[in-house]
């Protein structure tokens, strides 16, 4: 290794240490479901995205099990070659359904297709007026663009709206976006999307809506653009299906235009492989699923209001959550870290989350409950949360 590379990453690495920034990686020994298995200790599991615990579904396991079977373990070429399988155009309608919208585009993961999708659209020309709590691969996407980058204040509609104004009228650019999440995901709160769509009318702005934590999860199951009735008034839902969908990959859903130009100037689309056969056919038979039943999406509601209510009276400050995602808000980046890690020797996996997933001083352990979780193992996961909060005087 070069003398300089080996300082470099040697120096840096020990300060994210001693700053309580360092992520470690922790394998999971088996299935991603209500338990885990690390380091060959059996842990309550609260940091997944696997809302509705369609991840390790038998009837999902199956479906992928015979479409291996059929087509093989891989699709052998990028999309736009001879990799679109039959079964990606029969996602791709299911998706459209799933959105309420004329079409949609399917992409190998959520990170890449907002990469993607932002450049298709944007160039150095235009501008992007991005919400500041917006996910990185959004940011990333903004910056690929080369498109100007406006960030307005959380969920702040006068500044947007001020910000909007100023871009429009500057005369500057010849298209202006607003981009935001559906659902946040490190506070869960939901975006003002009826607000955003208004301003959006008023100055003739692009919209696009990432919603990686709302598919699934609001609007019954449909979405936050579902939840609010806006599927006809917004340009772009963009979305992870490997979240509550519980499988892998990433989509745009919006006009048959929009989608006939993301297929020939999407990069990922023109130049990655597709998405593996397996994965498809699993995704589209969750997808109906969700559509056919509210079952599971009722059951995650349920344990997210019980786990919030569980944790609000011990005395943890769990922020503004409007959704089942629930932060246990420590700020101190060390104090977090020590939390995260005296939660697993109890039993509870809830992973710390520190900058630059979320801003310094603001480290929190974030909860994913899920549909999967029963009352009890929330009961214990709350009691395990009340003796090392008083241990570690988090809480009295």
């Amino acid at each position: 290794m070069s003398n300089v590379l080996d300082t470099f990453l040697t120096e840096n690495l020990q300060e994210l240490r001693d700053q309580g920034l360092y992520n470690e990686v922790d394998p999971v020994e088996g299935p991603n479901s209500e338990k885990i298995q690390i380091r060959g200790k059996e842990l309550i599991n609260l940091s997944s995205n696997n809302y509705l615990g369609l991840a390790t579904n038998d009837e999902l396991k199956r479906v992928a099990k015979e479409a291996i079977d059929k087509y093989g373990v891989g699709a052998g070429a990028v999309r736009s070659i001879n990799g679109t399988l039959d079964l990606h155009v029969i996602l791709e309608e299911k998706l459209a359904e799933f959105k309420g919208t004329e079409a949609a585009i399917s992409f190998q993961s959520g990170f890449n297709c907002n990469m993607a999708a932002i450049s298709a659209v944007m160039d150095k020309n235009d501008a992007i007026l991005s919400d500041q709590l917006n996910h990185a691969s959004i940011i990333d996407g903004c910056r690929l663009s080369k498109a100007k980058i406006i960030a307005f204040k959380h969920s702040d509609m006068e500044d947007l709206r001020a910000k909007a104004k100023e871009a429009q009228e500057s005369g500057l650019y010849n298209k202006v976006m607003v981009i935001t999440d559906g659902v946040f995901s490190m506070d869960g709160d939901i975006a003002k999307l009826p607000e955003i769509v208004k301003i959006a009318k008023e100055f003739d702005l692009i919209t696009y809506v990432d919603d990686a934590h709302g598919s699934g999860v609001t609007g019954k199951g449909k979405g936050t653009v579902k939840h609010f009735g806006l599927e006809k008034e917004v340009d772009f839902q963009m979305g992870t299906l490997s979240k509550a969908v519980g499988v892998v990959g990433g989509y745009v859903a919006g006009t048959q235009s929009l989608i006939d130009w993301l297929k020939v100037r999407s990069r990922p689309f023109l130049f990655s492989t597709a998405v593996p056969p397996g994965d498809v056919a699993a995704t589209t038979a969750a997808l109906q699923m969700i559509i056919d039943s509210t079952e599971l999406h009722d059951k995650l509601w349920e344990n997210g209001d019980y786990l919030k209510a569980g944790l609000k009276k011990i005395g943890f400050d769990i922020g503004a959550s409007e959704t089942p995602i629930t932060p246990c808000i420590i700020g101190d980046e060390k104090l977090t870290q020590q939390f995260s890690r005296a939660l697993f020797e109890e039993g509870v996996y809830a992973k710390s989350i520190v900058f630059p997933t979320v801003s310094k001083g603001a480290g929190r352990v974030r909860n994913m409950p899920t549909a999967a979780h029963s009352k009890e193992t929330l009961d214990k996961a709350i009691a395990i949360y009340e003796k090392v909060g008083k241990e570690l005087g988090i809480i009295k």
